[in-house]
């Protein structure tokens, strides 16, 4: 059996209804579509907020319909009927249907205009008319033909020069687009016979002010079984764009689903482990970790095994953007919001990410004014765009994430207790590198098949001391400066394995571990020459004793680095 809602949801025209305090109380899928929103983003909330010059509400005082009323809507003509909703003889509430006649307002408008412009419009018309593959006819009251293209004319095997002038009635048997002129209203869609055929057409009143002087119809699909095939094309196309977006949902895992986590430390496993039980809720998450350590994508995975992994992942940097434009990012602004604001306003990153999840990073750089507005969010699950005073719901999941000490902010009054309790609802601590060095051989042999693909290269690996400089580095930049150092390896390596001469000197140094206390009794001049003779001899080693190139690496000439190697008595 048919469903009533799957009806309603079929028809063109857009239906809405309001209580009797004007808030929305149903709405049609076509008037989800006209409004570009989700039917749940538009119930409960009230009418004006979408059509602030709706009529509807007097229905509601009067009790009286209002039928064929023009709307003026996004730059289109619509007509409305709106009528009140009685329950045992009480108003309770008021419904409106209406419908796009744009292009058909435009059309009687200008067979109306002024004489001296009417022959010139007649003319574009049928120009227009002929070009168009719709069938189109229009007769007066007396039901002369007074308009028709060769489409139609075709469909009746007639020339549209011989039709024009004459009574349509007398032209092909039962036409009954005429009929409109006596009911007045418009019908789209229906079926009809012409000529042996079953077509589907459309027969909207011509009037003159209040007055009907007569009739268009519009055969919209010459065989039911066009629409048939349009109908199997649509459903093609949307079965082609879910298959993209399954396909876009793949993509999405294989850049940043728990495979992407590299490590089997210990503390990394229980993490994954955490996350998957976590993103089975709505709670909101609070990431700590050092700066590197890869906060963003374990919120991504986080949002990727949830279930609303196919609604967006919206990321802020809360500390990237200036205090004064942070609010109107987050939650969007009106139009004339504030001087240099775009014209017709814009969405904020809230309700970007609605039926998602957003991502608050550096949420410990956030100005106490700005945690006040985002305390609110958490609470109330509404946003308000600057320059409205109209909250809007927003079902978002809040993911935050930061580097600094939270606790150490709250002591000092840089951060507010009540917020760190709402957003610490779950707290993942992400280990720095140091503290998952087991996971530094992996982590190296992933970003080096990462940067073969995008190198166009072959490194098969590193050196065996590289690895082991590796295991003994501090890794202040935790994984970003691992990466950062494989790809700067990759722009200067001259084989197949990373050695240490491809290494940042940085890292040379710090591995060197140069020991000068001993010379400071002997004065300035004899630590340095500790410290020269020793960068000299780790260079002597990289280069495996090519001194060019360990002059190169020391950034001096070669003259002068065998005058040093003469004079400290390096070994070669």
């Amino acid at each position: 059996m048919v469903d009533v809602q799957d009806i309603l949801n079929s028809t063109s025209n857009s239906i809405i209804a309001i209580d009797k305090g004007g808030t929305i109380i149903y709405c049609n899928k076509t008037l989800a579509d006209f409004l570009e929103l989700s039917e749940g983003q538009i119930l409960g909330r009230h009418v004006l907020e979408f059509f602030p010059e709706t009529g509807i509400l007097e229905v509601l005082e009067d009790g009286k319909s209002q039928l064929g009323r023009r709307l003026k809507l996004k730059d289109g003509t619509y007509i409305t009927n709106r009528d009140p909703i009685k329950v045992n003889g009480e108003i309770v509430g008021a419904i409106a249907v209406f419908h796009d006649v744009t292009n058909l307002q435009v059309l009687i408008n200008e067979l109306h205009s002024e004489n001296e412009r009417v022959r010139e419009l007649q003319e574009r018309l049928q120009v227009i008319l002929e070009l168009s593959s719709d069938g189109i006819i229009a007769v007066n009251r007396n039901n002369t033909i007074t308009m028709v293209n060769q489409a139609f004319a075709g469909l009746i095997g007639k020339n549209a020069e011989d039709l024009m002038g004459r009574n349509v009635y007398d032209c092909y048997d039962n036409p009954i687009f005429p009929l409109v002129m006596e009911t007045g209203e418009p019908e789209y869609g229906y079926v009809a016979g012409l000529n042996g055929r079953e077509i589907i057409a459309n027969r909207v009143p011509i009037k003159k002010g209040d007055q009907i002087i007569g009739a268009l119809g519009i055969v919209a699909f010459k065989d039911v079984d066009d629409l048939y095939a349009l109908a199997q094309k649509v459903n093609s196309l949307r079965e082609e764009l879910d298959y993209y977006k399954l396909e876009l949902a793949k993509a999405r895992k294989e850049k940043f689903s728990f495979e992407q986590i590299i490590g089997e430390a210990p503390s990394i496993r229980t993490l994954k482990h955490t996350i998957r039980r976590v993103a089975k809720t709505n709670s909101t998450v609070l990431i700590r970790g050092e700066s590197g350590t890869g906060k963003e994508l374990f919120a991504h995975s986080l949002h990727l095994e949830s279930k609303r992994f196919a609604g967006p992942f919206v990321k802020v940097n809360c500390a990237a953007i200036p205090e004064n434009l942070l609010e109107s990012e987050l939650f969007g602004y009106s139009d004339g919001a504030f001087t240099g604001a775009k014209k017709g306003g814009q969405v904020g990153k809230f309700e970007l990410a609605h039926n998602g999840t957003i991502f608050l990073d550096e949420i410990g750089d956030m100005s106490p004014h700005m945690q006040a507005k985002l305390l609110r969010v958490l609470q109330d699950k509404t946003i308000e765009r600057l320059g409205e005073n109209r909250p809007k719901q927003v079902d978002v999941r809040v993911v935050a994430a930061t580097n600094r000490n939270l606790e150490e902010l709250m002591s000092n009054n840089h951060f507010r207790q009540d917020l760190y309790y709402r957003l610490s609802v779950v707290v993942l601590n992400v280990p720095p590198l140091r503290e998952k060095k087991e996971d530094i051989g992996a982590l190296v042999r992933h970003f080096i098949a990462k940067f073969n693909k995008q190198f166009g290269q072959n490194v098969e690996g590193v050196e065996p001391q590289v690895l082991d400089l590796f295991h003994r580095h501090s890794w202040q930049g935790n994984v970003r400066e691992l990466q950062n150092v494989i790809e700067r390896a990759f722009n200067v390596i001259d084989g197949n394995m990373i050695g240490l001469r491809h290494l940042p000197m940085y890292l040379l140094e710090k591995s060197s571990e140069p020991r000068i206390s001993h010379s400071i009794a002997e004065g300035l001049p004899k630590a340095i020459a500790q410290l020269e003779k020793e960068a000299i001899t780790e260079a002597l080693k990289i280069t495996d004793g090519n001194r060019n190139q360990a002059a190169a690496l020391l950034n001096i000439s070669r003259s002068s680095l065998f005058n040093k190697i003469k004079q400290y008595k390096v070994k070669n």
